[in-house]
C-alpha cells in the first residue's frame, strides 16, 4: 500500500485555481465552511508569496461576501519563526493537525458488552434522527452554516463511498460519525458525542463498530494537533503519520 498521507483525507470543495506556489479550493454551495474554501501552499512560502496570496483570497472572497481566510501549510514542516510572527500581527489563528492511522486489528477491544449503548448505520429510518443531530452540533457554529451543511449528509447517505454511523444511549441519540470509504482506507470524519453522553464509552464503541466492520482497511482520521482526542487516539494504539500547519481569520 502507498504511504498515507494528508492527501488520502477527503477534502469538500473544487480547485478553482492552481499555480506553481498554491491551489485555491472553493465551495460555492458551502461559502461558510472555511475547510471548503481555502488556500493550500506546496511550498512554505516567503513573506512577500504569502501577502501576495492572502492579497488574491481577500478579493476572491469578498466578492462572494465570505469574509474569512485560511490557509493551509506543506504537510511535515515547521512554520518558520519570521512566517509565523508575521502570521500572528496580521490576526491570524495559527493551528496544526495530525494525521492518524490504525490496523483495526490493532484497536483495543472492549472486554464487557455494554448493553446501553447501540451502534446503527443509517437508514431511512432514522435519517431524520441522524440529520437532527447534526444540525444541532453544527448550529454551534452559526445556523446558516448548519443550513449549508444539510445537502451535503443528504448526499453522503446516497453515496455509495460514505456509511453514516449513529450511537444510542439507552434509545437516545447520542453520537455519530460519517465513514468515507476507499478500496484501501476507510476515513472516519465528523466523530462527535453530545456533551451531556460524553465519558460513557460511546466514542469508543463507534470505533470498535468501525473497526469490526472494516478488518482489511486502514482506518485514519485528522485530529487537531492541540486538542484532547488526540490524546486518546494514541492510547487506543493509533499511529501518529504527519502534521500540517494552518492559519485562519474572521
Amino acid at each position: 500500500m502507498k504511504q498515507i498521507t494528508f492527501k488520502n483525507i477527503q477534502k469538500i470543495g473544487d480547485t478553482v485555481y492552481e499555480n506553481e506556489r498554491y491551489i485555491h479550493v472553493h465551495d460555492s454551495e458551502l461559502t461558510l465552511r472555511y475547510d471548503s474554501n481555502y488556500i493550500e501552499f506546496k511550498h512554505m512560502p516567503t513573506l512577500a508569496e504569502f501577502d501576495q496570496a492572502a492579497a488574491y483570497l481577500r478579493e476572491y472572497h469578498l466578492v462572494r461576501n465570505q469574509h474569512h481566510m485560511k490557509f493551509y501549510f506543506p504537510e511535515n514542516e515547521e512554520l518558520p519563526g519570521e512566517l509565523a510572527h508575521h502570521l500572528k500581527e496580521q490576526s491570524y489563528e495559527i493551528g496544526f493537525m495530525e494525521l492518524y492511522a490504525i490496523n483495526p486489528m490493532q484497536f483495543p477491544r472492549q472486554t464487557q458488552h455494554n448493553s446501553m449503548i447501540a451502534i446503527k448505520e443509517v437508514s431511512e429510518e432514522n435519517l431524520e434522527v441522524y440529520m437532527d443531530l447534526q444540525y444541532e452540533q453544527e448550529a454551534v457554529n452559526g445556523v446558516d452554516f448548519a443550513k449549508q451543511k444539510i445537502q451535503v449528509h443528504q448526499d453522503n447517505f446516497l453515496s455509495e463511498n460514505v456509511k453514516q454511523l449513529l450511537a444510542y444511549f439507552q434509545n437516545e441519540p447520542a453520537g455519530s460519525l460519517d465513514l468515507i470509504l476507499t478500496d484501501t482506507t476507510v476515513e472516519i470524519d465528523g466523530f462527535n458525542v453530545r456533551e451531556q453522553f460524553q465519558k460513557k464509552g460511546i466514542g469508543s464503541m463507534l470505533q470498535q463498530y468501525v473497526m469490526d466492520m472494516y478488518k482489511d482497511k486502514t482506518v485514519i482520521l485528522v485530529a487537531d494537533g492541540e486538542d484532547t482526542p488526540r490524546e486518546m487516539y494514541r492510547r487506543q494504539n493509533y499511529n501518529c503519520l504527519g502534521f500540517q500547519y494552518e492559519a485562519q481569520k474572521f
